[in-house]
């Protein structure tokens, strides 16, 4: 009942009259048990969804294409405002849809911290106050800065070190970290490495973790920058690291996308099948910023925007 009444209020839907020669789509409540780490309940969920299946393509529906609502929405329209001169307060940060990849709590309630300052020469996004936080409930304030974000000299196993007495700890700090890649970027490979290791964290696991918030104390204010003075050109980046992960031997990909000189979008994910060559996982990466730049393009037009150009570029980054 109170799914219904949160879809009731938020406007989900608009009743009307079914059009002639249209017919109905009936839809059924799905229910599932969330479990916490130690196998207790957490809550009860319940959603309900349409029978899809039963549309016929070309009488129900003609496009596939479902637009999906993500922070880069948050970056994109942040850089406009800075080019725009909009006022801030068009903006509802805290109601954004963001990534499916977080937390399941922050799609309704997601963590203070995120802070936007305008200044005369743009827009300033960070999480200091996010950040420092984090850093002092690991009690890492006392501790040296690293330099980097992660030893480029270690390499991490699955099966190396000794399994970590409290999982759950490891799994909330990974989860935090990846909140935090929405204004930092230069982590966003560190974290998504060790998120890989959420079935069995172990001590070097961990260590890894403690030195990207080590690297984090260095600079916690760090984050993104929108001028006022910007071009609407949209450029995008793309690489891949061939056969780096030590344990399927599959490559990652790696993006970014500029709003001219605004960076409002980038990814580091392990492709999903092993690449025979480097060139394969080139082209995979190339593949996958397009999906991106098709996004935006989508985004654009909803927001009746005239871009100047998509641009997609190639590039080989020195190895890690």
């Amino acid at each position: 009942m109170t799914e219904l009444q949160a879809l009731e209020r938020n406007q989900t839907w608009t009743l009307m009259k079914l059009l002639l020669g249209k017919h109905t789509i009936g839809c059924k409540w799905v229910y599932r048990i969330k479990h916490k780490a130690n196998d207790s309940i957490k809550r009860y969920k319940a959603r309900l969804v349409a029978k899809g299946f039963t549309q016929q393509e070309g009488v129900d529906y003609f496009e596939t294409f479902s637009p999906v609502a993500k922070f880069t929405t948050v970056r994109f329209l942040i850089a406009l405002a800075s080019t725009q001169n909009w006022f801030l307060h068009q903006l509802d940060v805290d109601n954004a849809f963001l990534h499916g990849d977080l937390e399941e709590e922050v799609y309704m309630r997601p963590p203070q911290g995120l802070e936007v300052a305008r200044f005369k020469r743009g827009l300033v996004l960070n999480q200091r106050k996010y950040c420092l936080e984090l850093i002092d409930e690991v009690s890492l304030l006392g501790y040296k800065p690293a330099s980097t974000p992660a030893d480029p000299a270690t390499k991490l196993y699955v099966d190396h070190g000794t399994p970590l007495e409290d999982p759950s700890s490891f799994k909330r700090l990974i989860g935090k970290l990846i909140y935090l890649t929405n204004t930092r970027p230069n982590i966003s490979f560190a974290v998504q490495h060790l998120s890989q290791f959420f079935a069995c964290p172990r001590e070097p696991h961990m260590q890894a973790a403690m030195r990207i918030i080590r690297y984090l104390k260095s600079a916690p204010g760090t984050g993104l920058f929108y001028p006022a003075f910007n071009s609407l050109r949209i450029q995008a980046f793309s690489d891949s690291d061939w056969a780096t992960c030590t344990t399927t031997r599959r490559s990652i990909t790696g993006y970014c996308v500029f709003l001219g000189k605004a960076l409002i979008s980038w990814k580091s994910k392990k492709q999903s099948t092993v690449s025979r060559s480097s060139l394969e996982a080139e082209y995979r990466a190339l593949a996958f910023v397009t999906c991106e730049l098709q996004w935006l393009k989508y985004l654009c037009s909803d927001l009746h925007l005239r871009i100047l150009h998509l641009l997609p570029h190639f590039v080989n980054l020195p190895s890690r």
